[in-house]
């Protein structure tokens, strides 16, 4: 019988040094009981067939070598940690999000990051902290701490990303530089420099080709980033930009002021806004095309701060209008109940909640969905969150004397079968809304109360009286958004305590049967935070034969809340405790968003 023989030792690691190679890797990976020898055989038949110049990590990740554990694949970053602690090294989780581009940009140049394969992810003031794939070569060490006066501390990361934010970064800080000097500043390359030239006041064009570059990369990056808003922020000495993801704040860049009031200024332009103008808050819009082809909308608005306008731009991913119920986050039950809500012909729906809660991605999908050719959809909006050509959209001018209330009495002339209302502010435009209804239109709108019983003393509390609400409210649905746990991280929660669901929605109950919690990981996919994405939970209240009684008798809050209940209504609580439940988000979320059960 033939015996297989084995190859040679490799170089012991305490002597390696030099470029990371797939043979010593598999040997590692199989001397560490990572995978079997049968698999450390089979993964070195397969990278012999070929020759490859991906890196060492990227190649393996590509033959689908498989742990001995669970029989599955390993990714570039499951390798990457391995080959972390292999060589004594931190691991790092590049985001993006978190590095200070402009420092980190002037630590080295892109061709030497390039040559050695490194990049600068943190500058402090006594260190640099760079990333690299190749541990065993630390030559440019001592030449990158004789040029940035600091001592460098080495991080293990993802060959791949590395490449990526290579060219990212700078890229951006190229545009940036480029900004500044067709402002005259020539020479200042440095970002200290950068903020001391924005203190003189210089004014750099809004059609500059550097703020132009500036501005585009911007806008990609956010659509990159799922971002749902981007913030320009002046302040004393530079300017902050930040993205909102997930409903979170995240900064991500910051330049000095000029750099900023010009990149203000192009947006302004390309908004058809008046860009001298800088004393009030001024509207806008844009469109223009994601990195996958599809048209982007965003809206507008600058506010005057202390030290410039502050500017906001509100991006509308082209999908959300026509998001199906479940997308949304409606389980069966709740979309069941919504569907025949919103099929009758004539009566009041409410969606309520805070600002940032859904209400109008939630409306505009329902209104995508009843606005056929048969019927006539009209809207008075403050301001138009986005243009649908489905729909016959018209915004309020208050210094025209054009409010919702005359927008309302405007609309019942142009013979609409239903019409939604931006919000419900003052008694005249919920007498307005209920006009509508009697006269027979369906009428949306929204309303700010913490819950969906709270909606109709609300209404009552402004003046409209019991008993036109009783004959004109069909439903109210009162909603939250919580983030969606990583789907590539997340991790079964086998320490979850039981005690603080019980204590969450008592006094109702979950089946332990049915309580299967994850917890937040973090990976590249979702930016080291656990969550990627947000659902809606929902409260919706129909209105009912009993119901429509108590509220005629104006019976108060708990009285409506406990018969809402008996009507099939499901408090905003539970619903995110089941979804909790259900492994989509966590019930730390649930409870920073919903109120407590009463």
């Amino acid at each position: 019988m033939k015996h297989k023989t084995r190859p040679a030792p490799l170089i012991p690691l305490a002597e390696y040094h030099g470029p990371v190679q797939w043979r010593h890797l598999v040997d590692w990976l199989r001397q560490d009981g990572v995978i079997t020898d049968a698999e450390a055989d089979r993964t070195i038949a397969r990278c012999s067939q070929a020759e490859s110049a991906q890196p060492a990590l990227v190649r393996l990740a590509a033959v689908g070598i498989q742990r001995a554990s669970d029989e599955q694949p390993m990714d570039v970053e499951e390798l990457t940690q391995h080959l972390a602690r292999r060589a004594g090294l931190p691991y790092l989780r590049i985001d993006p999000l978190r590095v200070d581009v402009g420092k980190v940009s002037d630590t080295m140049s892109a061709v030497y990051a390039e040559r050695h394969k490194v990049l600068p992810v943190q500058v402090t003031a006594s260190e640099v902290v760079v990333a690299t794939s190749e541990p065993f070569i630390d030559d440019w060490v001592s030449e990158v701490e004789r040029q940035a006066k600091r001592s460098v501390r080495r991080v293990v990361a993802n060959p791949a990303e590395i490449k990526r934010y290579t060219a990212e970064f700078f890229a951006l800080a190229k545009s940036v530089r480029a900004a500044v000097k067709s402002g005259g500043a020539t020479g200042s390359t440095s970002f200290e420099q950068l903020v001391e030239l924005g203190k003189t006041g210089r004014q750099l064009d809004a059609n500059d080709q550097g703020v132009i570059q500036v501005v585009d990369w911007l806008w990609q990056y956010a659509f990159d980033q799922r971002a749902s808003d981007i913030h320009l922020e002046p302040r004393r000495d530079q300017g902050v930009i930040r993205f909102r993801i997930d409903g979170v704040l995240h900064p991500v860049y910051q330049v000095p002021p000029g750099v900023m009031n010009a990149i203000t200024a192009r947006v302004k332009l390309l908004g058809r806004m008046d860009v001298v103008e800088k004393r009030r808050p001024q509207d806008g819009r844009i469109k223009t095309r994601n990195p996958r082809g599809n048209e982007i909308e965003m809206r507008l608005s600058t506010l005057p701060t202390a030290f410039g306008e502050k500017l906001v731009m509100r991006i509308f991913d082209p999908d959300t209008a026509v998001k199906d119920l479940g997308a949304l986050g409606f389980t069966p039950h709740d979309a069941d109940r919504w569907e025949t809500l919103v099929q009758r012909p004539h009566g009041i729906i409410l969606v309520t909640g805070p600002t940032g809660s859904g209400k109008t991605t939630t409306l505009y999908s329902t209104l995508r969905r009843v606005a056929t050719e048969e019927v006539n959809v009209s809207t008075i909006e403050d301001p138009i969150e986005k243009i649908d050509p489905a729909l016959n959209q018209t915004q309020v001018q208050p210094q025209l004397d054009f409010s919702f209330a005359e927008g309302v009495r405007a609309l019942m002339r142009q013979d609409p079968d239903i019409i939604m209302i931006g919000e419900i502010r003052d008694l005249e435009t919920a007498e307005m809304a209920v006009q509508a209804a009697l006269t027979g239109h369906l009428v949306f709108s929204t309303l700010h109360t913490n819950d969906a019983p709270s909606a109709l003393t609300r209404l009552m509390e402004l003046g409209v009286p019991a008993y036109l609400l009783s004959a004109t409210m069909l439903g109210v649905l009162a909603q939250r958004l919580v983030r969606t746990l990583c789907p590539q991280c997340k991790q079964p929660d086998d320490g979850a305590s039981t005690e603080l669901l019980a204590e969450a929605i008592k006094p109702w109950k979950i089946n332990s049967g049915n309580w299967r919690p994850y917890k937040p990981v973090g990976c590249v996919d979702c930016r080291m935070t656990g969550f990627r994405g947000r659902m809606g939970i929902y409260e919706l209240l129909t209105v009912g034969e009993v119901f429509k009684g108590l509220v005629h008798h104006d019976v108060g809050p708990a009285p409506l809340r406990k018969q809402a209940v008996a009507d099939g209504m499901r408090p905003l609580r539970l619903a995110g405790a089941m979804r909790a439940a259900e492994g989509l988000t966590t019930l730390q979320e649930v409870i920073a968003a919903t109120p407590p059960l009463t």
